[in-house]
């Protein structure tokens, strides 16, 4: 299975923003979306930064309340690592425990394609295993 499948499943959308959105701005999408990161992405949909609720939390606690009038730009992280739809999701479950990543970008051909979460991820393996566990069944009463 690969991270397409993934995104076969939730679909492609992705909550994005520009880099000159304020912090205050960002942190309201997370909530109305009920969602834990953004992407943040130029005119070209070029990955550019992602702002996570994490992000938002550490700014306030060393700037205080003022950086919710900052641009996104100033608290984002800009070294984002992301993933390809055919990265399998064993290697993504890796790379999501060694970056200790909550939120990847999916990239194809330099753009963005979609977005998982570890909760994607967790989803996911749960309905494989429930799949695997009805197959067995059948198997046994067949």
């Amino acid at each position: 299975m690969s991270v397409r499948a993934i995104l076969n499943e939730k679909g492609h959308n992705v909550v994005t923003v520009t880099p000159h959105v304020t912090v205050h701005q960002a942190a309201t999408f997370l909530h109305d979306n009920h969602i834990g990161a953004v992407v943040v992405v130029d005119p070209d949909d070029q990955i550019v930064g992602i702002l996570t609720e994490r992000d938002v939390v550490a700014a306030i606690a060393k700037y205080g309340a003022a950086c919710l009038d900052s641009p996104v730009s100033t608290v984002m992280w800009q070294n984002v690592y992301c993933c390809r739809e055919e990265m399998s999701i064993d290697t993504l479950m890796e790379m999501m425990s060694k970056l200790r990543a909550r939120h990847l970008p999916v990239e194809r051909e330099g753009r963005l394609a979609g977005i998982v979460s570890i909760g994607d991820v967790v989803k996911h393996h749960i309905r494989a295993i429930e799949h695997e566990a009805e197959q067995i069944k059948a198997y046994i009463a067949g």
